[in-house]
């Protein structure tokens, strides 16, 4: 069991990288390939140039002939080096191209995977943490891409073919060579061992330090207002420090590992070096020989000097790797593929649905409701009755653990999910508006609507003066979140998105009228009742205001209904309906 255990990290590793290598076999095996053989010929074209410079200095030094004698085999080495440029050149582009289209491709499946999870399930995730997998996560699969495995081609190549031309001409160097080689390697895998857990630390620690921050930039205003700016800033001081440290620690790995590599390659050099020199005074080796074999001993060390260096761009890789994989492992819900006729009158179902959060805090118990055509249905409760969590299984975002939800009779679990939103017109709390113009905006309803509909649905929902009165009118760029509209206009134009939504039948909204004043609210309780003639409609409301829209009301609490009825008769009861409303002060 303990060598199973000791064993699991290991195995874990083999598996992120096969994963990567199927991954970039699948976007850009041909890329990388090009990388690799154009890599490879650069690399081997030091040989004959070490070949070309032997027989040219040799004389010269040798026999005191003149300089001129050595230029017919001087002048090939400059198309040698320009070859072996370009194509070095060439390899670099190709592993770049390939690393790009790798990104490329895991991106847009993360990207893919986060929206098939839902707002559901995301909602739990630290915003930052999931934005530094998306983005820094895959940038650091580059060099895995570009470095290591583009070099790999110059590994295999060079050093065997140095050996094959070396021991025929001095076997002694040669078999330094073959001897010293496999250190290098030995060396860098020992010191990697170290490293691979250092940079699993620091990833953990990177994305723990993004989510503090980006989350800290998301609610400073909050910080502001209750004056916890500097207490924030401190843990976000803290938490960069310990990610210092973390970095430092790595690098300073980083560093010994090729200070190490350096140190062997450069002994490794010295010997030859050394073992040539002696018998060139003994006579026992030719000048020629022993400068080709001088010139190609550093080419036979490089690619395994650089093999060190690209072994930690492959641990950062296989670090980031993980938590991609990580995140890919979340399982998104079940989804159905029916695509059923439904009409435009939808009558909906919740037959003994029950759902839990946490297993001892279940958020609805055996709640059946019916919503049907026409009617105003108002939920209304104390927080945390579990209005939310039956939003999200109305919107098919969620799916009952218990019972079912049925939309003129088909359950929703079994149904297509983009197939049942075009049947669903929601209107949130807080309504985000996206960086683009007002009419960018309203058309997320409906992104092939004229400019004719866009107008006709902000008329319904009020909008249209405000809109007409903006610098630009509807092409007025809006910047993220909105900022220069306030809550009524935002509200008036999620209500235009609904409006625009002329096909579907269940309207769903979340306290559409909460924060506003008495004449906003007016006026946006005045849209919602013509946004909900001949729609089922919920609203999740305690306002008054738009109470007085719904035929019946539905009070929630602890995941069951405990009251429902008319409007004016659960007011006149004084149940607990009356009682939230008295308490609020939103009692007539």
């Amino acid at each position: 069991m303990t060598e199973i255990q000791a064993d699991a990290p290991g195995r874990r590793r083999a598996g992120v990288e096969r994963w990567l290598r199927a991954e970039i076999a699948e976007a850009a095996r041909s890329g990388v390939r090009r990388a690799i053989v154009l890599g490879a010929l650069a690399s081997a074209l030091a040989v004959p140039q070490a070949w070309l410079l032997a027989h040219a200095i040799a004389p010269v030094v040798m026999e005191k002939a003149s300089v001129s004698s050595a230029l017919p085999w001087l002048l090939p080495v400059l198309p040698l080096l320009v070859l072996r440029f370009f194509l070095a050149t060439a390899s670099g582009r190709a592993a770049l191209a390939a690393a790009g289209r790798v990104k490329a491709r895991i991106r847009s499946a993360l990207l893919r995977h986060l929206a098939s999870l839902g707002p559901a399930t995301n909602a739990g995730r630290s915003t930052g943490e999931a934005a530094t997998v998306v983005l820094e996560g895959v940038d650091a699969l580059d060099a895995y891409v570009s470095r290591f495995l583009a070099h790999l081609g110059v590994l295999v190549v060079l050093p065997p073919l140095v050996l094959v031309v070396v021991l025929p001409r001095d076997w002694i160097s040669g078999l330094v060579l073959l001897v010293t080689a496999p250190v290098i390697p030995l060396f860098m895998v020992l010191l990697g061992l170290g490293a691979e857990k250092l940079n699993r630390r620091q990833w953990l620690r990177l994305l723990r330090l993004s989510g503090r921050l980006l989350d800290g930039l998301q609610r400073l205003t909050t910080l502001r207002l209750l004056n916890a700016g500097d207490r924030e800033a401190e843990r976000l001081a803290e938490a960069a420090e310990d990610y210092r440290r973390s970095t430092m620690a790595v690098l300073r790995v980083a560093f010994l590992s090729t200070l190490a590599l350096e140190f062997f390659a450069t002994v490794g050099i010295a010997l030859v070096a050394v073992l040539i020199g002696f018998r060139l005074l003994d006579g026992a080796l030719g000048f020629e020989a022993a400068f080709f074999v001088l010139l190609l001993a550093p080419e036979f060390y490089a690619p395994l000097r650089q093999l060190g260096l690209d072994y930690h761009a492959r641990m950062e890789a296989l670090a980031a790797a993980e938590r991609i994989l990580d995140l890919q492992a979340e399982a998104p819900l079940p989804a159905g593929e029916e695509r059923p006729v439904l009409g435009a009158a939808l009558t909906i179902e919740c037959e003994g649905v029950g759902f839990a959060w946490e297993p001892e805090r279940p958020a609805l118990r055996d709640f059946s409701l019916r919503l049907v055509p026409g009617e105003i249905v108002a939920l209304v409760g104390p927080s945390g009755a579990g209005k939310s969590t039956l939003l999200s299984l109305l919107m098919g975002l969620l799916h009952p653990q218990s019972g079912r939800v049925l939309a003129n009779g088909h359950d929703l679990a079994t149904l297509d999910p983009a197939h049942w939103l075009e049947h669903v017109a929601v209107v949130p709390q807080r309504p985000h508006m996206f960086e683009g113009s007002v009419l960018d905006n309203i058309r997320l309803g409906d992104p092939d609507a004229s400019l004719d509909r866009v107008r006709a649905a902000a008329r319904m929902a009020a909008a249209d003066g405000f809109i007409t009165a903006l610098p630009r009118g509807y092409d007025t760029p809006l910047g993220e979140h909105g900022e220069t509209l306030s809550g009524g206009q935002v509200q008036r134009l999620a209500l235009a998105r609904a409006f625009l939504k002329e096909k579907a039948g269940l309207l769903l909204l979340d306290e559409g009228t909460a924060g506003l004043d008495r004449g906003t609210e007016a006026s946006v309780a005045d849209a919602i009742r013509r946004l909900a003639a001949g729609r089922t409609t919920l609203i999740v409301t305690h306002r008054l205001a738009t109470v007085h829209l719904a035929d019946r009301v539905v009070f929630l609490e602890g995941g069951r209904i405990v009251e429902q009825g008319p409007r004016a008769a659960l007011q006149a009861d004084d149940g607990r309906f009356a009682r939230l409303l008295r308490d609020a002060g939103l009692a007539p």
